[in-house]
């Protein structure tokens, strides 16, 4: 499986959740933008692995987006992947940048965050913002029909 770096865009309410040892966070309502990065053995399998999550719910949370996939009132709306050999996760967590959830997702890096708010739906500025690091971006769309996810 190819290796490289996505960003998870979740759509969700005012809400305030547990996010393991980072303790209970707020969300305002609009969208969260979370960047990852897929250079284990698995690649961007790593992404089906949140997709299967967020559309099943049936797994306990390993990491802190994992809280949100699994929260109902968070839903998962699209997934946008670029294979790359590049370790860019930190740098395209930059080029989005904006408000964000202090300590979340990256506790492997020094960064402030990898998850990021939005109050409205930010699929083109995150497109955009891996089209400036001349990453060739996927998008695969989530749709909502009542209470299940289809890919």
């Amino acid at each position: 499986m190819d290796r490289g770096v996505y960003a998870l865009i979740l759509k969700n309410p005012h809400r305030e959740i547990r996010i393991g040892a980072l303790g209970r966070r707020e969300f305002a309502e609009g969208s969260q933008i979370y960047v990852g990065s897929a250079h284990g053995s698995g690649g961007l399998a790593r992404v089906e692995r949140h997709i299967r999550l967020a559309l099943r719910r049936d797994r306990s949370p390993r990491w802190h987006i994992d809280y949100l996939l699994l929260d109902p009132q968070f839903a998962l709306v699209a997934a946008i992947t670029a294979a790359t050999d590049r370790d860019c996760e930190c740098t395209l967590a930059r080029a989005i940048g904006g408000s964000s959830a202090p300590g979340f997702g990256c506790s492997d890096c020094a960064c402030p965050s990898h998850l990021f708010f939005r109050p409205t739906d930010p699929v083109e500025e995150v497109l955009t913002a891996f089209e400036s690091l001349s990453l060739d971006a996927r998008i695969t769309r989530v749709k909502s029909e009542g209470n299940e996810h289809k890919v």
